[in-house]
């Protein structure tokens, strides 16, 4: 096996066996216009997701996201969130992400995630897709996300759409940032949310936390999300 097809093979096994359209960019829920580089795997585990709505409490735990960057800004991707308390899979999605237009101020791509029958009781898959833009600025990134989704794997066929903007403010060693995330499903009233995040670089890991309150009544009343986050390169 050559030198660049052994990592290939190796993403493509690990897209195989982890797939959650849930936490794009940890720990957020919307993504860049950006993509690994060329035969680098990002590995990123979240320790845990809680949500808090109701008086009740859910937890998730682990969570991971596999992404490995191939030339030409083209990224593959697999997420997966596992329920403790079902003894489950909650989540799980493989896909890809493309960003034909990648400059110094502006970049434009598209995510297109397969949603994976992980879950009990599961037939069939769905799709996911949205357009992803970023302006990177020295002081100010801010990142917009907007798409649809059709999800036929659970009793009720959902259908929807899904958008969200992230402003992150780069710093020496984190970045702070700022988001508002909007999802709605069959026309019912939709799930808005605000939130507060940010990734810490250690050097060679990244610490990734992030809080969301909920501003409908769709929405939890609360979230919280803890990552860790590593990269390894291949060449």
């Amino acid at each position: 096996m050559s030198s660049t097809s052994a990592p290939i093979a190796v993403a493509c096994a690990a897209a195989a066996l982890a797939a959650a359209p849930a936490l794009a960019f940890p720990p957020y829920r919307s993504t860049d216009a950006d993509t690994a580089d060329p035969y680098a795997l990002e590995l990123r585990v979240g320790l845990f997701k809680l949500e808090r709505d109701g008086g009740e409490t859910e937890v998730v735990a682990p969570l991971t996201r596999l992404n490995f960057g191939l030339p030409g800004k083209f990224e593959l991707i697999s997420e997966l969130e596992y329920a403790p308390e079902e003894d489950a899979f909650a989540e799980g999605a493989l896909g890809a992400k493309w960003v034909p237009v990648f400059g110094d101020a502006m970049s434009f791509g598209i995510e297109t995630l397969a949603l994976m029958p992980v879950r009990p009781g599961d037939q069939g898959a769905g799709v996911e897709a949205q357009l992803v833009a970023t302006r990177w600025g020295e002081r100010v990134r801010t990142h917009v996300n907007a798409g649809g989704f059709h999800d036929p794997r659970g009793a009720d066929e959902e259908n929807g759409w899904r958008a969200s903007v992230l402003s992150e403010f780069p710093r020496e060693g984190w970045r702070p940032g700022v988001e508002l995330f909007a999802k709605q499903v069959d026309g019912e009233d939709a799930d808005v949310r605000a939130g507060l995040g940010v990734i810490y670089d250690f050097g060679g890991l990244d610490l990734r936390a992030g809080a969301h309150a909920g501003l409908t009544d769709a929405a939890p009343d609360a979230a919280l999300n803890v990552w860790i986050s590593t990269k390894l390169a291949f060449r």
